[in-house]
């Protein structure tokens, strides 16, 4: 694959809700580009973009996919992503890469919740984007509903280019209305513009014509007065507010009957960005002062990785988009973020699962290199003598939460480094040691993720493991003051023990932790006791008296005891502050606390009454509902012990179209009724343990 220039170089990346027909499209637009012979599909399991194991499995696209072709004398780097909320951060990195998006929304099923959710990433990222209304050939294929939709949802001049010509089984072809010419069928053969149609196109190129006009005082002016815009002044109008993202160009087609996708590759070259066009900013140095990048290859060398893989053959695979200067094979490159040298191999140009040899990839183009040491996703890599660092990417929290065990003795020995490797991989997944729990805790986007990176684990690393439901770090307190005595005395032959406090018991704030003080006068106990006495209580307080939960907010305050002379030690005060708590917990009005989540729920507004009910089932308490655009948003306080599996309830209630957020909120109290049950769960699981 030759070399471009970066002023012809166009970086696309794919988006849209999960079944919109992202990958049938990028197979398309490579074979309309010449880049491939045949057209694979997914259920064959021969797309270029799904070539891993598990997305053949599943019929859905797992990983983002770097696919170049060559249009018009231009190079386009598509990057198709998955559409299934559990991959997201693959969008997230695929966006870092591109200069620009093509949503693609299935014209029967409108716009749907993953393709509002790509739209606020995009709007992020501050790219322009097309749309690419696809399925026109589908049952209930509807384009101006979908485009009144667009145009709802979304506040920006939605400016269709393309209008289909019929819908559903009589789509046969597109009209360019830029060009006021039609074409038909998958060899995109020029027509006669259907004379049913002259009026409906009249109305949509004045349209296109007055969203033309207002990307420029000059041309407004012009068009107000009554002259006609000239063809040459529409497409430079066109191309500028696509371009600056003042207006989104619509287009129409069906992927998989091969029509409207060489309009959408005409539309990418003639209207889209090329890699001089966005702004980028990066920190300068030691100084940290931000510094636009300008994609030129005599500029100082910046590079971002925004994908790592680990491919069992070949090692690490480093994917990286050069924004400034030119990276070459069998050189030296500084790591800005890592403050280290890595020596680069072999350069390619990725291609699906395949790597093209090349030995320089310059400004504006994205490359994958084999073998980094250091690098991992987010890294600047750039000269040593010009460091320079760019923004980090933002990845979403983690809504679905795993306890892994290893499967066997051999397992535990590689846990660890494997799991560590495997995060690295994919930012979105996050692992953590509950040390309230002694689980490892394995985090990602869904239940799906969450088993493609356990199987992973296997193939890549040859570590296998055991999956849970996490345990619920519950706590314990109290709700009212008490006070209890704590006596040890031990007599065995020789010297014996005896320890003797007082305490009081005092309910703290939610939040409050643990305080312990003396009130002790007149040397009851001796000062040099008062710590161990302190020290029992922290033990202690680790293993509640309800359910064996640590107890939180409450001050333990010693103030009256009694010591001997010869048989009082530290260890003995330690088990009197034992005793002196499980006698006074209890009669402190010992409750149970569990976490309570802050959740935010958005669904289209036809769910909105199957979400409210649910959230009822689930002890969850409403703050605000409210109504966003044709979604309805939902905001509530739930149980943690009700939602760990919501990732999975939620798309089974809303047919995939809900998403939501969570964050902790705080710690409050089980209903009695519950903590029965919770008590014996925890008691057997202890007896199993010591089992």
């Amino acid at each position: 694959m030759k070399e471009y220039k970066p002023e012809d170089l166009r970086n696309v990346v794919v988006v849209g809700h999960g079944g919109s027909g992202k990958t049938s499209l990028t197979e398309a637009l490579l074979f309309d580009s010449g880049t491939i012979t045949r057209l694979g599909k997914i259920e064959d399991g021969n797309t270029v973009s799904d070539y891993d194991d598990e997305e053949h499995a599943r019929g859905l696209s797992v990983n983002a996919a770097v696919l170049p072709m060559e249009w018009k004398n231009c190079k386009i780097n598509l990057l198709d992503t998955p559409g299934y909320i559990d991959f997201v951060g693959e969008v997230n990195s695929a966006i870092r890469a591109a200069d620009m998006g093509v949503v693609v929304v299935d014209a029967a099923a409108g716009v749907e919740v993953g393709a509002e959710l790509d739209w606020s990433f995009l709007d992020e990222a501050k790219l322009p984007r097309f749309v690419y209304i696809n399925k026109m050939d589908r049952d209930n294929a509807n384009f101006d509903q979908t485009v009144d939709q667009l145009r709802t949802k979304f506040d920006v001049p939605i400016t269709p280019v393309i209008l289909p010509i019929g819908a559903r089984d009589t789509f046969s072809g597109v009209i360019d209305l830029v060009n006021m010419k039609a074409y038909s069928g998958s060899d995109n053969k020029e027509i006669a513009i259907p004379a049913n149609l002259q009026a409906e196109v009249d109305a949509a190129r004045q349209q296109l014509v007055e969203n033309a006009a207002e990307i420029s005082d000059e041309l407004m002016l012009k068009y107000l007065d009554g002259e006609e815009l000239t063809a040459d002044e529409v497409i430079t109008a066109l191309a500028e507010g696509s371009k600056s993202g003042a207006m989104v160009l619509v287009l129409a087609g069906s992927s998989l009957r091969n029509i409207g996708v060489r309009q959408l590759l005409d539309a990418i070259v003639d209207f889209g960005p090329n890699a001089t066009d966005v702004e980028r900013v990066a920190l300068a140095g030691a100084t940290g002062e931000e510094t636009e990048i300008v994609a030129s290859q005599t500029n100082p060398l910046v590079v971002q990785v925004f994908k790592t893989l680990a491919d069992p053959f070949v090692g690490r695979l480093t994917y990286f988009r050069v924004f400034s200067g030119v990276m070459t094979s069998d050189s030296r490159v500084w790591n800005a973020n890592k403050g280290t040298e890595e020596r680069l191999g072999q350069l390619f140009y990725p291609r699906g699962k395949e790597q093209i040899t090349t030995e320089r990839v310059t400004a504006g183009d994205i490359g994958v290199v084999a073998k980094l040491v250091a690098t991992s996703t987010g890294d600047t890599l750039c000269d040593r003598g010009t460091p320079f660092t760019m923004a980090p990417i933002v990845y979403p929290d983690p809504l679905y939460s795993a306890a892994v065990f290893p499967k066997s003795k051999a397992d535990l020995d590689k846990l660890g480094s494997a799991l560590a490797r495997l995060v690295e991989e994919d930012p979105t997944l996050r692992l953590e040691r509950n040390t309230e729990t002694n689980e490892t805790i394995l985090s990602g986007m869904g239940e799906s993720h969450v088993q493609i990176a356990a199987r992973r684990l296997a193939q890549k690393f040859g570590v296998e493991i055991l999956t849970d439901v996490p345990t619920i770090p519950y706590r314990e307190t109290i709700t009212k003051i008490a006070q209890a005595e704590g006596r040890h005395k031990k007599q065995t032959g020789g010297r014996g023990q005896f320890g003797h406090c007082w305490v009081r018991f005092e309910p703290l704030e939610r939040g409050g932790g643990f305080e312990f003080t003396s009130e002790v006068f007149g040397g009851a106990v001796p000062k040099n006791f008062i710590p161990a006495v302190e020290k029992g209580m922290r033990e202690a307080m680790e293993q509640g008296v309800i359910a064996g939960y640590p107890t939180v907010d409450f001050r333990a305050v010693i103030y009256d005891g009694s010591y001997h002379p010869v048989d009082s030690s530290e260890l003995a005060f330690k088990l009197a502050a034992h005793l002196a708590f499980k006698n006074g917990i209890p009669q402190a009005g010992a409750v149970l606390l569990e976490p309570v989540m802050e959740i935010k729920v958005t669904v289209p507004d036809s769910f909105m009454g199957a979400i409210m009910g649910d959230l009822n089932t689930r002890r969850g308490r409403v703050l605000s509902m409210e109504q966003v655009r044709g979604n309805g948003v939902v905001v509530a306080q739930v149980p943690l012990a009700e939602i760990q599996r919501y990732a999975t309830d939620l798309r089974s209630m809303t047919q995939g179209r809900g998403i939501y957020s969570t964050s902790f909120s705080h710690y409050d109290i089980v209903p009695q009724q519950l903590v029965e049950k919770i008590a014996a769960a925890s008691a057997a699981k202890r007896q199993e343990e010591k089992e």
